[in-house]
């Protein structure tokens, strides 16, 4: 017998470096990270009534988000310059008006629902089909950064399990579970976002769709979605209406004082949207959430022809 074997026979195995329960251990060792179980008090109220409502939750962030009202903003992943726009616009004055935005972290419109988020008092939340210490897709490490600071991220898998595709699917259940109402942006016919729509109506949720052209693509799955009983929004306020939103008063944010530069760059006459950009200097996503918060506010009307003016 060989002497490295018979070494292996007589000494007792070593413990196996970083084993599940030593790796989340040490992850609950940093600040801000939790795990909750069906029977902790913060556990979020509306999962307990879904169907499969998950025994631990690994949180990351402000684990109190999840148990605030809440609005899931989903769509394409290869979504439109304009649909972007629609999402963080959208999520931008929801977060605004209280309501915390809940997304799945993909890349396209949950990018930029995550994003408008960020920019008002409701906050987001991320659900994600990785376990929480990873982040997918890596082009997002930064944007889940400061959602981790700022919101919450939050997962079901244990810790270090990496993105696999039936992963997602079953993540959506949280994704509506977690929320009050689900608002599809943009989706293809056969689009993934359907089935959060699908779970949502399961699980007693709202379901909204913002229509498009007819010719568009990326249209057809909301239209579908409005044939089968979504209900058809074109705003922000649409949803705060369903809702019956009484949580909060859509926040004026800096932007809309007196002075502030968008309102200077603006000045008194009608503007389009890429002069506005323009002479602004603000990106097109972030300009139509600034001006979208204008509008709530009052001190902005958007006229035909993709023009806006100053509210005199």
């Amino acid at each position: 017998m060989p002497a490295s074997v018979a070494r292996a026979i007589v000494q007792p195995p070593k413990p196996v470096a970083n084993s599940q329960l030593e790796l989340t251990l040490q992850w609950l060792q940093r600040p801000g990270n939790a795990v909750l179980t069906l029977a902790d008090a913060a556990y979020p109220p509306l999962l307990l009534e879904i169907a499969d409502p998950p025994l631990l939750l690994y949180v990351r962030g402000r684990a109190e988000l999840l148990s605030r009202p809440g609005v899931a903003i989903i769509g394409s992943r290869n979504a439109s310059a304009q649909g972007m726009q629609n999402a963080a616009a959208f999520a931008q004055a929801l977060s605004m008006a209280g309501l915390t935005i809940i997304s799945g972290l993909a890349l396209g419109i949950d990018t930029h629902a995550h994003e408008g988020g960020l920019r008002g008092a409701g906050a987001t939340v991320a659900v994600i089909g990785t376990g929480a210490d990873l982040v997918y897709p890596r082009r997002n490490l930064d944007l889940a950064q400061r959602i981790a600071e700022q919101g919450c991220i939050v997962s079901e898998y244990a810790l270090g399990l990496p993105a696999m595709p039936a992963n997602f699917p079953r993540r959506n259940r949280l994704i509506s579970g977690l929320a009050r109402g689900v608002l599809v942006i943009e989706a293809a016919a056969q689009s993934g976002s359907l089935i959060t729509a699908r779970l949502a109506g399961e699980q007693g949720r709202d379901v909204y769709a913002l229509p498009g052209s007819i010719h568009a693509t990326l249209a057809k799955g909301c239209h579908a979605l409005i044939k089968q009983g979504a209900k058809l929004v074109e705003s922000a306020d649409d949803v705060l209406q369903e809702l019956q939103w009484l949580g909060g008063v859509p926040q004026v944010p800096p932007a809309v004082e007196d002075e502030a530069p968008l309102l200077a760059a603006l000045g008194h006459d009608p503007l389009d949207a890429d002069t506005l950009a323009a002479r602004s200097g603000l990106a097109m996503g972030v300009l139509m959430g600034e001006l979208l918060a204008l509008e709530l506010a009052g001190r902005v009307e958007r006229l035909p022809g993709g023009l806006f003016q100053r509210c005199k």
